[in-house]
C-alpha cells in the first residue's frame, strides 16, 4: 500500500522537488499551498492550507484522513526567509518569520499527531537549515526560526516515540531555488550604520542560492528517510564546507569561529 504524504509548502522550490520526486516513485502525495488556484505544472494534488491559520490546516489534514484513512508521512516545509541587521528589521517582521517558520510547523505537527498516534506510526520531517546551526551576519531571524525549529524536533521525537512515530530533521544548505525572491528584505536604509556591509551580504546571499545544489538532492535525502526503520534525528544536505562548518563550530573557540565567519562574509 502506498504511503499517504503530505508536504507543505509544496507549490515551488524544494518543496515541489520532494512531492514531484515522490509523486513518481508511486507516493499518495498531497502537496499545500495558500492559493493552490493559483498555481500550474503540478503532477500530485495541491490542497489550500496556510499555516499562519489553523482552521486551514484542520480541514487540510481532516481532507485527506476521510479520503484515505490514513496520514503516513508529513514533511513539514512551508516557510520564509528574512533578512535584515537586527537593529534595522521591524519588530514585527521578526514576529511574522517565527509564526511562519516555527510555530506555522508546530500548528501541523500538533494536528497529525492524533492520527499518527492512532495508527502508532508516522513519520514527521522538519525541513529546517544549515543556517540553523550557527548565527549568520543579516541572517540572525532565520537562523534563530531554524535553530528553534531544530530544538523542538528532538524533544518532540522523544515525547512521541512511545507512539511509533519517527520525528527528524532535514537541515539544507544553499540550493536553486526562489527563496530569495520570497524573503522579507529589510530596506538598506540610507542613513543605516550598516548599509554597505549589509548590501554586499545581500548581494553574496543571491549568489551563494543561484549557485547552489538541485533541490532534487533533498528529495533524495527525504525518500531514504521515509524508508529507513530507524532514521537519525539530523540529516544536513548541502556542499562539503556547508556540513564543515558545522563541525567547526563544535571544535573551534567562538571567537576564532566568528572570525572565520567575519572573513567569510567580508566583515
Amino acid at each position: 500500500m502506498s504511503k499517504v504524504v503530505l508536504i507543505t509548502g509544496a507549490s515551488s522550490g524544494i518543496g515541489k522537488s520532494i512531492a514531484t520526486f515522490l509523486y513518481q516513485k508511486g507516493y499518495k502525495v498531497y502537496g499545500t499551498s495558500r492559493n493552490p488556484k493559483n498555481i500550474e505544472n503540478f503532477s500530485f494534488e495541491l490542497i489550500a492550507l496556510d499555516v499562519l491559520k489553523v482552521e486551514t490546516i484542520n480541514t487540510a489534514i481532516d481532507f485527506i484522513i476521510k479520503k484515505e484513512g490514513r496520514l503516513d508521512v508529513l514533511v513539514n516545509n512551508a516557510g520564509m526567509g528574512i533578512t535584515g541587521p537586527i537593529e534595522d528589521t521591524p519588530t514585527d517582521e521578526m514576529r511574522a518569520v517565527f509564526n511562519t517558520n516555527l510555530f506555522g510547523a508546530i500548528d501541523v505537527m500538533k494536528t497529525v499527531l492524533p492520527q499518527m498516534r492512532k495508527q502508532n506510526s508516522g513519520t514527521i520531517i522538519n525541513v529546517t537549515s544549515i543556517a540553523g546551526y550557527m548565527g549568520l551576519p543579516f541572517r540572525g531571524l532565520y537562523s534563530a526560526t531554524k535553530g528553534a525549529l531544530e530544538t523542538i524536533t528532538e524533544s518532540t521525537s522523544m515525547e512521541v516515540k512511545p507512539f511509533g512515530i519517527n520525528v527528524v530533521n532535514v537541515a539544507p544548505g544553499d540550493f536553486a531555488t526562489n527563496i530569495a525572491a520570497a524573503r522579507y528584505h529589510t530596506p538598506v536604509f540610507e542613513n543605516s550604520a550598516y548599509k554597505e556591509n549589509y548590501q554586499a551580504n545581500l548581494d553574496l546571499m543571491d549568489t551563494h542560492v543561484n549557485g547552489g545544489m538541485n533541490p532534487v538532492e533533498m528529495a533524495k535525502v527525504v525518500h531514504k528517510i521515509i524508508n529507513t526503520k530507524s532514521p537519525k534525528i539530523h540529516y544536513k544536505v548541502g556542499g562539503f564546507m556547508e556540513k564543515f562548518s558545522i563541525v567547526l563550530k563544535r571544535i573551534l573557540p567562538d571567537r576564532m569561529y566568528e572570525k572565520i565567519l567575519m572573513n567569510h562574509y567580508k566583515l
